[in-house]
């Protein structure tokens, strides 16, 4: 019921996300220059092709496709390079967010029916997508962007735009660790511990953590992390910082679940899209501290 009363933070997450990708998005389709116009293209269309087939395995809502098709254009658009080779853009990790997502989900899911904590069969909701991916898309969209490339005091010898990258590589792979932790949590990591007091409580309460699911979102970060840092010709540090930034983000995930979410402050998107954002803004202090 607390839930349900929350509904208006599912729509205020929409509302700080979409605007700006789908502004990404109408300039990318009006783009008309001949260094643009091939990127524009691939990054519409692969990702229309990505929500439909994501539709089709029932993934995701009618809704929620389009919306993560929009989001996933937005970050192409933004983190193209030239020469342009789609793979080599935010499309890379982003399709290992939700390959992960989708395979954890999967897994052990007779045992999650049974305790009653498997996900809906008809697929994440369009707020659900947002939340996960969505802070990604606003730092890489043009005003974050351009201020944090502006900012002397963010060292930039990770990659010519390692600023924005790094945010939003911090917070795809923090989406990524918290979807397989708490997936594979309810699996293999038998009773789990809440993180605030220690107490053994049942798989699938909010706040509540295990070694199993834990470790499990941790190679998940560092998956993403990998498959980014690669995508973007980014070096190590770039690898470093948005996986520390997503282990930092995993943790406090669990930590505003047994606060703020268990008090019915918060609504689960909500609370993933903070803690997407607290990735992004650990990944932004360990570039503070590196210059």
């Amino acid at each position: 019921m607390a839930q349900e009363k929350l509904t208006w933070q599912s729509k205020l997450v929409l509302l700080a996300v979409l605007p700006f990708a789908g502004t990404d998005v109408l300039l990318a389709c009006f783009s008309r220059t001949a260094q643009t116009a091939p990127v524009a293209i691939w990054a519409v269309g692969l990702s229309a092709l990505l929500g439909l087939v994501t539709w089709r395995l029932r993934a995701a809502t009618p809704a929620a496709a389009v919306t993560g098709a929009t989001i996933t254009a937005s970050l192409m658009f933004s983190t193209a390079w030239l020469p342009y080779a789609p793979w080599h853009s935010a499309l890379t990790p982003t399709l290992a967010v939700s390959v992960l997502a989708f395979a954890a989900t999967r897994v052990g899911r007779a045992k999650k029916e049974r305790l009653g904590t498997a996900e809906r069969r008809r697929g994440r909701s369009a707020s659900q997508i947002v939340a996960n991916l969505g802070f990604a898309a606003l730092v890489s969209s043009g005003p974050v962007h351009f201020w944090l490339l502006d900012c002397r005091w963010i060292p930039h010898h990770i990659g010519a735009q390692a600023p924005f990258l790094a945010l939003a590589l911090a917070a795809l792979a923090e989406a990524a660790a918290d979807t397989v932790s708490s997936e594979i949590g309810q699996v293999l990591g038998g009773r789990p511990r809440m993180i605030t007091t220690l107490r053994l409580v049942d798989a699938g309460k909010d706040g509540a953590v295990s070694l199993a699911g834990t470790l499990a979102g941790v190679v998940a970060a560092a998956g993403v992390a990998g498959a980014g840092s690669w995508a973007l010709r980014g070096d190590l540090t770039l690898f470093a910082v948005s996986s520390a930034g997503a282990v930092f983000g995993l943790f406090f995930d669990s930590l505003l679940g047994a606060t703020l979410e268990e008090w019915g402050w918060l609504n689960n998107d909500a609370v993933n899209f903070l803690s997407t954002a607290s990735a992004a803004g650990a990944a932004l202090a360990l570039l503070c501290a590196m210059h």
